[in-house]
């Protein structure tokens, strides 16, 4: 690698395969041992974790004490040091003898983290994962020219901030999607146009019953086509089947029945964490009492330490989540649910079982004041596309620092439909973007 391909490399950011440290730090072991114990990673030393760079010259000495530290870990481990300009590039491989462990404690690498597991957890971890991930096999039937959705790929790299000039094929290498010709089974999931073209179990589908089981069906959507689209299209289409409740708090405001950070948080969940080996598929069942949210998969962990650990299934998969914002904060996101739902008032519970992981969220019924309204169609102010796009007009013009928060509450849509309506209302002509793209704000164009 030379000095022209390490920066590109940098500018992705840091991930499930990739390290940045400012010089030789007492951590450096556990990151040697968790690339071990995963898929193998590089850790580039002279860099911030901003992506800075500072700049770093090893002597032998140096290089010594690195191979030092992983010749000691338990079993004995070997790693490959390059200078390359003031940069240093230590390359580890996915160990043969997992699990690895450093001065006793074992490390796993999940996200962009190395996370510290007792013996007894990452054994089980690879005992129930056979040692084959799902998302980093190489995917033979996929074909680059034919199969890749480009308008995903755009979307991934503009929710993802990379800045890169890089071909799309030597991009995807640098985040450990390629796997020498072949698109790896995460990429496949993100940048297909149909994912059950590849698989037949990983589509999304959304049940509407009439009542409180599952006799009777209002109405059934099943998305299949890449991840991120799948995702946004289901959360919608949940949105719009719940309701707005009027609730009493200083005075009479609107509040939607169930909180929507908690439910994007399960279904992004049952994505990201479900087996993909099953011949299961998510599901989201909303009943009149309850929205049931559940992926095939158990848990890799004991039942006690829910909320508490997170061993993703899929670990490069997390790691595209997290790098496109959807994803933060690594197993904390049971604890947000609880939370958001205590704030509600309402109870959240969660079926384990050997074969899935449901969890369940309480709707408030008739029989506690509250009376769903329209049950079985889009509810509130959810719209079309072409009215939709006439209110944002006339809201920019009331307010032109209107937040895109602010339009996904006012028709129960996702955020990618809004910035979608504002991409079109952009390319008619109608609206442009002044100032920063963090500070600015939306102005009609004169004359429209």
């Amino acid at each position: 690698m030379n000095k022209e391909e390490l920066i590109e490399l940098i500018k992705t950011g840091e991930g499930y395969t990739l390290e940045f440290k400012e010089n030789i730090s007492s951590s450096i072991g556990k990151d040697i041992c968790a690339f071990a114990n995963a898929s193998g990673g590089r850790l580039i030393l002279g860099v911030k974790d901003n992506s800075t760079v500072l700049g770093l010259s090893l002597n032998n000495s140096d290089k010594s004490k690195i191979q030092d530290i992983a010749r000691n870990m338990s079993p004995s481990f070997k790693v490959s040091i390059n200078q390359v300009g003031n940069l240093v590039i230590v390359d580890v491989f996915e160990g043969e003898n997992k699990p690895y462990s450093v001065s006793g404690k074992f490390y796993l690498r999940i996200g962009s983290n190395s996370q510290q597991l007792n013996r007894d957890e990452i054994r089980e971890f690879f005992q129930k994962e056979g040692l084959i991930l799902f998302d980093e096999k190489p995917n033979t039937k996929f074909d680059l020219s034919k199969d890749f959705n480009d308008d995903a790929y755009k979307f991934f790299i503009k929710k993802s901030g990379i800045t890169v000039s890089l071909n799309k094929k030597e991009l995807l290498n640098n985040i450990s999607l390629m796997d020498g010709a072949y698109l790896k089974n995460a990429g496949v999931l993100f940048f297909c146009f149909n994912v059950k073209k590849f698989f037949l179990n990983s589509s999304v589908v959304c049940v509407l019953y009439a009542g409180n089981n599952k006799t009777n069906i209002l109405d059934r959507k099943e998305f299949d086509s890449d991840f991120l689209s799948d995702y946004d299209n289901a959360l919608e289409y949940l949105f719009s089947k719940l309701n707005t409740n009027y609730v009493i708090e200083r005075e009479r405001v609107e509040r939607f029945e169930l909180p929507r950070g908690a439910l994007r948080e399960a279904l992004i969940n049952a994505m990201v964490h479900r087996d993909y080996f099953s011949v299961g598929h998510v599901q989201v069942d909303i009943f009149l009492d309850r929205v049931e949210i559940s992926n095939p998969g158990s848990l890799l962990f004991d039942e006690a330490l829910l909320g508490k650990k997170s061993f993703p299934r899929n670990q490069l998969l997390m790691d595209l989540l997290l790098r496109s914002g959807y994803v933060e904060n690594v197993g904390s996101g049971i604890s947000r649910m609880k939370d958001a739902m205590q704030e509600y008032d309402l109870s959240l519970d969660f079926e384990v079982t050997d074969v899935y992981f449901n969890v369940v969220f309480k709707r408030r019924l008739q029989a506690e004041g509250y009376v769903p309204k329209n049950v079985g169609k889009n509810v509130g102010k959810n719209v079309g596309k072409k009215e939709r796009k006439k209110i944002i007009l006339d809201k920019i013009r009331n307010n032109e620092l209107i937040s895109w928060e602010d339009l996904e509450k006012e028709f129960n849509v996702s955020n990618k439909t809004i910035e979608r309506d504002f991409e079109e209302l952009k390319e008619e002509g109608l609206v442009e973007h002044v100032g920063s793209k963090r500070g600015g704000r939306w102005e009609i164009v004169e004359g429209k």
